[in-house]
């Protein structure tokens, strides 16, 4: 079935190939990629793209010592099969298995953890200048796809890497927008020519030539590059200081190889546009590049998700995703209001917004992958009277901390955050998780953090947020809303305001956002062993519902925490922080339960949060432990399971 991939444990077994063959390589590595993500889930679409790329790299190259720096790295799953993991795909994005992304902890072919985009061309940049300082001849190469180049740290680091000046290599994966038209027998002579070896000693020797007649060269200059803007594609990069070289067909393999073999004999700053397309080989992923992006286990034929026995038993107790339920009660409010608009960063699908561009497409904007100014950009429209509603994954928003502090809430405008993928996101692994957010929004004067449990609380906080004089974030997890909610009434509720939804007067249990099911499931064990909890729904991590907080400590002494966010700067702090103030003697306990101050790897959600003490049972097993304990302290206490 397979001649070639079986013998490929390394690059240095991949240049053992002969060049013609290597159409052969591809072909079995796109045969094996797809069969391994249909079992594992993944990025197909992107690594599918950037197939070509990645064999053509290693062939060429010589990595580790050549250095490859990914953006982002979910194009890198070839890469991973060729550097010695071709073994182990099969425990991709799972538990205990190789991550989604590059990793130095997994090999030393992979230099930096990469799963937010627009880093590539930085660190690349870091890389080079380093080996020219200590001396060093390796090659540096960024890999920059997946529309990075809307990120605004890429154009940072274009501009610094055009003035500095490194030899060093930006290959721009191009495979969703057309950045050139002109793909065709003119560019394709114009690279042939542009990457001759013989070309580039001669304009070498011209250029240095040149250099004795200085108005001889500033008028030859002028012509050759008023002729090169009328026909090179990439003048904007020459313009930026680096040699362009392309756009050429990425999916040729022997073309890219001789391409990249010319290009590294070339000591100057170098870019190569190559032009791909996403899901290349699947022709149901052609179709819709966007739906491959990320996957879950599928069928290879169709495509059609596959769902595990568990997973069927699973869906039938969640009712529609928490991300299809905020765009629902969103689209509702702006038929309402038009000042409502909305914004995201080059997510529509994966926060639901497409479905508002739909409905309203002259109200939203999609700024492509930059945070920083997707909330500045909100501030300016709040500023000018509208009601702005970013919807932005929370592990993403962590890129916009300074525009946050003093574009928006040093001004005291008014913004709505939907913080999509709060909490464990699973597979995705410690780049994704959600799990820092109440604590680098909680700092900002004048922020509210919300966390609804389902379809009716997401409406209620939108409204609350929509009319609220500062930063109004709302953080809800990935998944579906359980059908677990339908048992409590909806009520209307205000800004800090919580809900007790079960009584009890041996211990307390609050919680906030998807810990509420949680905590009402230990409640429940907690009373089958004689002690009764109340559990009340704090709904608001910032303001805290401090009546609420004060009632409950008279009612018993025992308080715990619960939240699916790092210990350091949650709730549990803050409710920590709330007792310190009062001037009241009264003897309170306080447990938190919280995700460690660790980064946490890949895995599915509810396994983690066993694994942390965060299931229904560890967290029953534990309050009876606590209250049992003997204790002398008389003031506030903190304890960490």
């Amino acid at each position: 079935m397979y001649q070639w991939v079986p013998k490929i444990n390394s690059p240095e077994d991949l240049k053992k190939v002969p060049r013609e063959k290597l159409p052969e390589v591809a072909k079995e590595y796109r045969k094996l990629l797809i069969e391994t993500v249909a079992k594992t889930g993944g990025h197909l679409g992107t690594s599918l793209g950037a197939l070509e790329l990645n064999i053509a790299l290693h062939y060429v190259f010589a990595s580790p010592k050549d250095k490859i720096c990914w953006d982002v790295g979910h194009q890198a799953y070839v890469h991973k099969m060729i550097t010695g993991r071709k073994d182990r795909m099969s425990t991709l994005r799972q538990y205990g298995g190789i991550s989604g992304f590059p990793s130095p902890e997994e090999s030393p072919h992979d230099h930096f953890i990469v799963a937010h985009a627009g880093t590539a061309i930085s660190q690349a940049l870091g890389l080079a200048i380093a080996r020219d300082h200590k001396g060093g001849n390796e090659k540096i190469i960024a890999v920059v796809g997946d529309g990075s180049l809307t990120s605004g740290l890429a154009y940072e680091a274009l501009n610094n890497a055009g003035h500095l000046r490194p030899e060093m290599l930006v290959i721009l994966n191009d495979n969703e927008w057309s950045i050139s038209k002109n793909v065709g027998a003119i560019s394709k002579y114009l690279n042939k020519i542009i990457t001759n070896p013989l070309y580039n000693r001669i304009r070498g020797e011209v250029e240095r030539q040149l250099d004795r007649f200085p108005r001889l060269r500033r008028f030859a200059t002028a012509s050759l590059e008023s002729m090169k803007h009328l026909l090179v594609p990439g003048i904007l990069f020459e313009e930026l200081g680096f040699r362009y070289f392309g756009p050429i067909d990425g999916h040729d393999i022997i073309g890219l190889v001789d391409t990249l073999s010319k290009i590294k004999k070339i000591k100057e700053l170098c870019f190569l546009h190559i032009l791909t397309q996403k899901g290349k080989g699947v022709e149901w992923a052609e179709k819709d590049a966007e739906r491959l992006h990320g996957v879950t286990p599928f069928d290879v034929k169709t495509g059609a998700k596959i769902k595990t026995p568990e997973e069927e038993a699973k869906s039938k107790l969640e009712g529609i995703s928490y991300t299809k339920a905020f765009v629902k009660s969103l689209i509702q409010l702006a038929h309402e209001d038009r000042r409502i608009v909305a914004i995201t960063a080059a997510m529509p699908s994966g926060t639901g917004l497409a479905d508002f561009q739909k409905e309203f497409p002259d109200r939203f904007f999609d700024v492509g992958i930059a945070e920083q100014h997707a909330i500045t950009f909100a501030g300016g429209l709040a500023k000018g009277g509208l009601k702005p509603v970013c919807a932005i994954y929370s592990t993403f928003l962590q890129r916009s901390q300074d525009q946050l502090i003093h574009d928006v809430a040093l001004q005291k405008l008014g913004i709505v955050i939907a913080m999509d993928r709060a909490g464990l996101v699973g597979a995705d692994g410690a780049t994704h998780n959600g799990v820092f957010d109440i604590s680098y929004l909680g700092h900002i004067p004048g922020t509210a953090i919300a966390a609804p449990r389902d379809e009716a609380e997401i409406l209620q906080m939108l409204k609350i947020g929509l009319n609220y004089p500062g930063i109004f974030a709302l953080r809800y997890p990935r998944g579906n809303v359980p059908k677990f909610y339908e048992q409590f009434p909806v009520k209307e509720f205000g800004v800090g305001e919580g809900e007790i939804l079960r009584e009890g007067s041996d211990v307390a249990l609050l919680a906030l956002g998807s810990m509420i099911e949680v905590a009402y499931r230990a409640a429940q064990i907690l009373a089958q062993e004689g002690v009764e909890a109340r559990v009340a729904s704090l709904r608001f991590a910032q303001p805290l519902d401090e009546k609420l907080l004060l009632e409950t400590a008279k009612k018993t002494r025992f308080l715990f925490t619960l939240e699916e966010h790092n210990l350091t700067g949650g709730l549990g702090t803050k409710v920590l922080e709330f007792f310190e103030r009062q001037e009241s003697s009264q003897e309170v306990t306080i447990h938190r339960f919280a995700l460690p101050d660790q980064f946490i790897e890949h895995g599915s959600r509810e396994l983690l949060l066993d694994h942390f003490g965060l299931s229904a049972e560890k967290v029953a097993n534990q309050v009876l432990h606590r209250i049992k304990a003997p204790s002398t302290r008389l003031a506030i206490t903190e304890e960490l399971a």
